[in-house]
């Protein structure tokens, strides 16, 4: 038996040893209480399980209904490795210093010593790399013709939501590293959820010393060059795998094929080749894209564009999209992030902050249902 502090009284109390997770175990960390429901799935450093956050009484969320979460867990393997621990923990503090609603939301960082978990918001949906697959699926049994992936409008429904996510990262001084379809997920209402904050970094980080027979932490087919080659990181990197998350949204597969040329290769391809021409994919991108890829996945950062709105702006303007109040204020959120209230502008920043946020998803929403 261990012992842990009550939250509210500040006295030692017995902790009982932990339960093995299962369906209908309970977790108690002082302020809430954690019920597992049922396993989701499983990664090479964690298992998934959704489970209800419970508030207890005499906290200041204790009228809160129960929440439906995700409760991401390390395997044995994974804690027994003080490297994997530590990603862990990072990937808690960046979320915890994230509020977006196209990030998913942090509650608790679950320490039993037998058990590291983290308690985040729970995607009732699919990643946006299922989302992919199916449109590429219907586009081959629909035959020659036809878009090779997701309609423009659609695809730039998701598109901007990515962006307003790494806008707030990047104002933050955050730097995501590992942007890709499988780290989006997409709601069945149509809000897009960035997650896996694993290998997150802030942009003011010194550079680490890397080994040079091990291979930079990322997915080849969606890095950039200078991530490759283990240079210093700022948003730029981000907006480049951003831009192959479009691309591959509208052409139905990446600039570099991983399944043709390996991982090793497309890193070099990364390096060294120039992605080829949009067009060549979706005949039917009015031909402003091909430039606009071609500066998106510049090699040289300089060359590319310098923000997230930035970016989107002239993407939506090249496919001919109405300017939204939604796209406007994923620009205001980005630019509050940056400049923070002091003093007596912070509360009526707060408010505006939770009144954009809603919108937001309210807006989205909508949009979905008009799709």
């Amino acid at each position: 038996m261990g012992w842990r502090v009550c939250p509210r009284c500040g006295t030692l109390q017995p902790q009982p040893a932990a339960v093995p997770l299962a369906p209908g175990a309970t977790i108690d960390t002082g302020e809430s209480r954690i019920v597992i429901d049922a396993r989701l799935g499983e990664g090479g450093m964690g298992v998934v399980w959704r489970g209800w956050i419970f508030h207890a009484p005499g906290t200041s969320r204790a009228n809160e209904p129960p929440l439906p979460i995700a409760l991401k867990v390390l395997t044995t393997q994974a804690r027994a490795q003080a490297e994997l621990r530590a990603l862990f923990a990072h990937e808690a503090e960046a979320m915890r210093n994230l509020s977006h609603p196209n990030v998913v939301r942090f509650y608790a960082l679950v320490d039993r010593g037998d058990d590291v978990a983290i308690a985040m918001e729970y995607v009732d949906g699919d990643t946006l790399s299922d989302v992919i697959a199916r449109h590429v699926a219907r586009a081959r049994l629909a035959g020659p013709g036809g878009l090779p992936g997701l309609p423009f409008l659609r695809a730039w429904h998701y598109f901007q939501q990515i962006l307003g996510a790494l806008a707030g990262m990047h104002a933050l001084g955050f730097v995501h590293r590992d942007i890709k379809p499988s780290n989006v997920l997409v709601r069945r209402d149509g809000v897009v959820k960035l997650t896996d904050l694993g290998i997150a970094q802030l942009a003011s980080d010194p550079p680490v010393e890397r080994d040079p027979n091990v291979m930079t932490p990322g997915t080849g087919a969606y890095m950039s060059r200078e991530q490759v080659l283990g240079m210093p990181l700022d948003g730029r990197s981000d907006l480049y795998s951003a831009g192959i998350v479009l691309y591959e949204m509208l052409s139905g597969r990446t600039p570099f094929d991983p399944e043709v040329r390996g991982e090793f290769l497309v890193r070099h391809d990364q390096v060294e080749t120039p992605p080829p021409p949009i067009r060549a994919f979706v005949p039917q991108a009015p031909p402003v894209l091909d430039a606009l890829f071609a500066r998106a996945l510049a090699k040289d950062p300089s060359q590319r564009f310098a923000t997230a709105i930035e970016m989107g702006e002239a993407f939506r303007q090249a496919l001919g999209i109405a300017e939204s109040p939604e796209w406007r204020a994923q620009a205001e959120i980005a630019h509050a992030a940056a400049v923070p209230a002091t003093g007596n502008e912070a509360p009526a920043r707060a408010q505006r902050m939770a009144t954009l946020r809603d919108f937001l998803v309210d807006r989205y929403r909508t949009a979905k249902m008009q799709l």
